[in-house]
């Protein structure tokens, strides 16, 4: 009664001539039990009424359905929460209490607690409520530890010996409060970072909060120059849909360029001494995956536009844009592409070593870091460039993977006859194992560039490995 049958047609999965499956036959009744749930019918009993025409060969399948009142949400329970504060569940619900029953919006509700990480298990159950037009919603959780002690060491053939420490504790005083502190140290960088995020400012699904940062990088194997980076940051986060969100950022910074040597590149001397940089962002990002931690399936997008130049010693504009597609092609083998681009111009000015881009190593395996794009020829030094784009199909699984990589970058703001600066395409191809061995991860990546130029510097193996306590 009041349900269209031609609109509810659609949903049948099997079709006139096709095997009969009864896998296809249990996948329409889920589909037309969701599709009754949106209609606001919470309880329906669906049952497939099978005719077997044995002369034909053939059979006919009828989904009868019993269907029930309009249902609305009478209350919601939450069980299980024994540190975690009820307001923590409750809004992440996409229902309340007095609102129509939605079967799409209680699947999603119980998606939100269990992407929230504080349960190992999550469940949500519709029950009978005073009327026949009224449903209770129960979700039982069972909380788990959400704080965390990392120490972590390893060695990487790009940063030599790696250590850090970790503390981060997930749901701080069960608000959902996110707060941490973190150091890691390695033979060419150290970061130190303390972080704090308010998920739910004021009351509203605005995730404000902080960054105080200290970061040291010895770039004189590429580059000729050592780099210091402290300062501080504010963030303000919030949907715009449940798959898209934006996200605000004002940075203030010390910038550092020292220990540059006499015989390093005359426009990276030029550059060495300390400026600031004040710098407003917005990222906005569009999230399809199945899943934030480990994505099987679906896409994400983002583009993040900054401008340097509220105070500070720097003006600049930049620009970023990242992708990521995701496509299983078993339980094990995953196809990952991937591709990103960025631009960044100074307004008034040439824009600073420290603030362009740098392409090879870990972004672009079978270069070395920061192994292509402009370069001084008398002194090999790597000087970056305000323009880049890079590609990465990628077929990753447990035990093995095989990629290819392309890119380029180019555009320096630096021009003189000993300097090269050309947009060429680089390609390279390889494959990679990661083991997860009793001494902690272990990566391996062999690499062997395909387009290169004469001055770029290659690397065609990589390796990190570590562990953490």
């Amino acid at each position: 009664q009041g349900v269209d049958v031609e609109q509810l047609r659609p949903l049948i999965v099997s079709q006139e001539g096709d095997w009969y499956s009864s896998t296809d036959i249990e996948a329409s009744v889920n589909a037309l039990r969701q599709a009754l749930g949106d209609m606001q019918y919470a309880f329906v009993d669906i049952k497939p009424r099978i005719d077997r025409n044995r002369d034909d060969q053939t059979i006919g399948v009828t989904y009868e359905i019993a269907e029930g009142p309009r249902v609305f949400v009478e209350r919601i329970d939450i069980e299980g929460n024994t540190r975690t504060l009820d307001e923590v569940i409750r809004r992440e619900f996409r229902l309340v209490e007095g609102d129509p029953f939605n079967s799409t919006l209680l699947r999603t509700s119980e998606s939100r607690i269990r992407n929230l990480g504080y349960f190992s298990n999550v469940q949500t159950q519709t029950l009978p409520g005073s009327a026949p037009d009224q449903t209770i919603i129960r979700t039982t959780v069972t909380e788990q530890s959400t704080g965390e002690l990392t120490l972590g060491a390893g060695f990487s053939s790009t940063d030599g010996p790696l250590g850090n420490v970790s503390l981060r504790e997930r749901n701080f005083l069960g608000r959902g409060q996110d707060i941490r502190f973190s150091t890691s140290i390695s033979g060419v960088s150290s970061e130190f970072d303390i972080s704090f995020t308010e998920p739910y400012f004021l009351g509203r699904e605005i995730a404000a909060g902080f960054d105080l940062f200290h970061t040291t990088r010895d770039n004189q194997s590429s580059s000729s120059y050592s780099e210091t980076n402290t300062g501080f940051a504010l963030r303000l986060g919030y949907p715009l849909s449940e798959t898209v969100r934006q996200t605000l950022r004002y940075r203030l910074a010390l910038r550092s360029v020292d220990d540059v040597p006499d015989d390093a590149s005359i426009y990276i001397q030029e550059q060495e001494g300390d400026v600031i940089t004040s710098a407003i962002a917005s990222t906005i990002s569009w999230d399809e995956r199945d899943s934030e931690i480990n994505p099987t399936d679906g896409f994400v997008l983002s583009m993040t536009n900054e401008v340097a130049g509220l105070g500070g010693d720097v003006h600049y504009l930049k620009t970023v844009v990242n992708a990521d597609w995701y496509y299983p092609i078993t339980d094990s083998w995953i196809v990952n592409v991937g591709a990103q681009a960025g631009y960044i111009w100074g307004i008034g000015e040439d824009v600073r070593i420290s603030d362009r881009f740098f392409v090879g190593g870990q972004n672009m395996r079978g270069f070395a870091t920061g192994g292509i794009g402009p370069r001084d020829l008398d002194t090999g030094d790597a000087l970056g460039g305000n323009v880049y784009a890079i590609g990465t199909p990628d077929d990753f699984g447990i035990k093995g993977r095989a990629f290819t990589e392309f890119g380029t970058l180019f555009d320096a703001d630096v021009t003189g006859d000993n300097v090269i600066d050309e947009p060429a395409l680089r390609l390279s191809a390889g494959v990679g194992i990661s083991w997860d061995s009793p001494f902690g991860p272990v990566k391996l990546d062999f690499a062997f560039p395909i387009l290169k130029e004469d001055y770029d510097e290659t690397e065609e193996f990589r390796f990190s490995f570590g562990t953490s306590f």
